[in-house]
């Protein structure tokens, strides 16, 4: 049933499906209490009660767009999906990166049309993306099939997984995560994020220490109206320095910065700053700036 249902919807048009998100979007908002309090909450955390009534009820929709967009992202063939990809600022920096040969790492949180970043990047050349299983195991298959095509490749979040990352840079390829994600614990870091400790990953701050790797921060704006998508690259704005943890940090500020650009279409409603399981407990805010 619910591989009917993606293919479904993978086969209407991209502004349909959008129109249709953010009707979804307003309807989960209505119907969560919880979901409701946290995108709120993660809102006013990040950016002051002031922008945050601003910007809340176009990300609402914003989100629902992100969810059923995610089919037609998966489905459709590729080549449609790189229409879609109406412009791209930054191309520049892949291109030096591929003069000075060595791999790149791509780091893009969940904002705007997250999953069509790396799907564009594979039409270049190959890819390796970080993943891991969704919560709903009957989705699986198809999210996997979606991203392993082409020239793109999966590494789960385990060793093994990180063994494929490391190869494909020493290739001289790239590989692409989404570091906001929370890791498992004993996987991360506390660490600021908006002002507050979260549990941050540091594999994407291990893999920028790699010889000859360049870093490229990345995300692909979604355009009213179904027009498609501006997908944004470029290099850090500090240089990631030191060591894991003070890398890991300043990639949380990187990240900070590409969300301010369009805060409506972040991921808000995510739990970003739950503690996982096995995981220390997080800093006092004193401890965490000290």
């Amino acid at each position: 049933m619910v591989s009917f249902i993606f293919s479904l919807l993978a086969r209407l048009p991209l502004g349909l499906l959008q129109r249709c998100g953010f009707i979804a979007g307003w309807l989960t908002y209505a119907l969560s209490p919880t979901y409701r309090r946290r995108l709120r909450a993660n809102l006013e955390q990040a950016l002051g009660a002031d922008t945050a009534s601003k910007v809340w009820r176009q990300a609402v929709g914003e989100t629902g767009k992100q969810a059923l967009e995610l089919p037609w992202v998966l489905l459709r063939p590729q080549h449609e999906l790189f229409k879609k990809v109406v412009k791209v600022s930054g191309w520049e920096h892949v291109e030096a990166a591929e003069v000075r040969d060595g791999g790149i790492v791509f780091i893009t949180p969940h904002l705007g049309c997250f999953e069509i970043s790396a799907q564009f990047f594979s039409s270049h050349k190959p890819i390796t993306v970080l993943y891991r299983a969704p919560k709903k195991a009957v989705l699986q298959p198809l999210i996997n099939a979606g991203r392993s095509r082409g020239n793109m490749r999966l590494a789960p979040a385990d060793t093994g997984g990180v063994r494929r990352l490391i190869k494909a840079l020493r290739a001289r390829e790239a590989v692409g995560m989404l570091p906001d994600q929370v890791p498992g614990g004993g996987e991360g870091a506390w660490l600021p994020f908006f002002g507050r400790p979260a549990y941050t990953m540091t594999l994407g701050a291990r893999l920028t220490e790699l010889p000859g790797v360049t870093t490229i921060f990345a995300w692909a704006e979604r355009l009213p109206g179904g027009q498609g998508f501006h997908l944004h690259l470029r290099p850090p704005l500090q240089p990631l320095e030191g060591d894991t943890n003070a890398r890991a940090a300043a990639i949380n500020r990187e990240m900070e910065a590409q969300i301010r650009e369009n805060p409506a279409q972040y991921l808000w409603g995510y739990n970003r700053y739950k503690r996982p399981s096995g995981a220390p407990p997080a800093p006092t805010t004193r401890e965490n700036q000290e």
